[in-house]
């Protein structure tokens, strides 16, 4: 799972434009640009008002197909092995954790879409070749179960060090940092935060503690924390989550009546920095149609759009955020980041470190 979350899934109901079971393409015919369908392969959360994507559709002369396909890791691992017949045309979801594996396995091919120049620096990646269009960022963090705190007594977490304290002890719900993008990001914010020799350390810890590890996100949020509108219809147990800073301003926005303020929280001193990128598929069958898209997912109509939809802010200078994110899901002031190169050159040894350590 990216950063985009879909809250629909239990809690918001959000459509989908469409969503294709299988479409292959065969490279004889790959960046004909003959069809006036364009695929979109995405994970799991993918959103966008009809309204906006009509618009598109409309000026383009293409209508838009999407295929979602699990967790973004799982989507881009897929992806990767099905690159010589790519299952479409664009894929939208892979962030920087995962980024050069996506780009090592050459799973995209060079496009500059327009309007790339006004992405904001900060979230800019492979200028040289413009494999990949930045669309959208957001912080992975902790989310708190406000209620459950008041009614204990407790103070929430504030930092990753405040975890693996006693009164916090079977508390936290994370996803499987070798299969969902949260967790990952949640993994290498450690990493970040602790070192190379640290890491380990604190996940011994952490385990000690009561740690549960989930599959997904959707797992984790809408089924064990108890602070979600689908946590509480699960009966979740869990008062911490590993979700995103803008998690709770969700929770406010589709919530009936909605409540004066977000019922969850946001440990800010847990959080690391994700940007998401999608990027044309190398043996795209239509390249034509993919660029078109790129330029929509970079545009104003989109970025605009966006926030609300898939609860990330937008990557595009000038861009509208809402009053929402910002009374109730601001970016984390200070979030642990990591050099793309480093996170490419430690990523699959520190999974299979973690897996090993508190999984097994």
């Amino acid at each position: 799972m990216g950063i985009t979350k879909k809250f629909g899934a239990v809690a918001v109901g959000l459509g989908m434009v469409g969503t294709l079971a299988a479409c292959g393409s065969s490279s004889d015919d790959a960046g004909s640009g003959d069809s006036r369908t364009v695929t979109l392969v995405s994970h799991d959360s993918w959103a966008v008002s009809k309204d906006v994507m009509a618009a598109f559709e409309k000026e383009s002369g293409y209508k838009v197909k999407v295929l979602e396909d699990g967790d973004a890791g799982q989507a881009v691992n897929k992806a990767i092995l099905t690159k010589d017949n790519p299952q479409g045309d664009v894929f939208f979801g892979v962030d920087n954790t995962l980024l050069s594996r996506a780009l090592d396995n050459g799973l995209f091919q060079p496009y500059r879409a327009k309007g790339s120049d006004l992405v904001q620096p900060a979230y800019r990646a492979d200028q040289d070749e413009h494999r990949v269009t930045p669309v959208d960022t957001g912080d992975v963090c902790v989310n708190y179960d406000k209620a459950y705190f008041t009614k204990h007594g407790l103070t929430p977490p504030k930092s990753l060090d405040d975890l693996v304290k006693p009164q916090y002890k079977d508390l936290l719900v994370t996803e499987n940092a070798g299969s969902s993008s949260p967790g990952l990001g949640f993994l290498l914010g450690t990493a970040a935060k602790y070192g190379d020799g640290g890491w380990e350390g604190y996940w011994k810890k952490l385990k000690a503690n009561g740690v549960k590890v989930v599959d997904s996100w959707e797992q984790a949020y809408n089924e064990e924390f108890s602070g979600s509108s689908g946590g509480k219809k699960a009966k979740g147990d869990r008062p911490l989550v590993v979700s995103y800073a803008s998690s709770p301003p969700a929770e406010v926005i589709y919530a009936d009546p909605q409540p004066s303020t977000a019922p969850t929280g946001v440990a800010d001193g847990t959080c690391f920095r994700q940007v998401e990128y999608a990027g044309l598929l190398d043996n795209a069958k239509n390249a034509k149609g993919g660029k078109a898209l790129l330029d929509f997912l970079i545009g104003e109509r989109f970025q605009n759009d966006m926030p609300l939809n898939m609860f990330v802010y937008p990557v595009r200078e000038g861009a509208r955020i809402p009053e929402a994110f910002a009374k109730y899901g601001p970016q984390a002031k200070d979030p642990q980041t990591m050099d793309p190169a480093k996170i490419a050159d430690h990523r699959d040894q520190w999974v299979k470190s973690w897996t090993s350590l508190v999984l097994k």
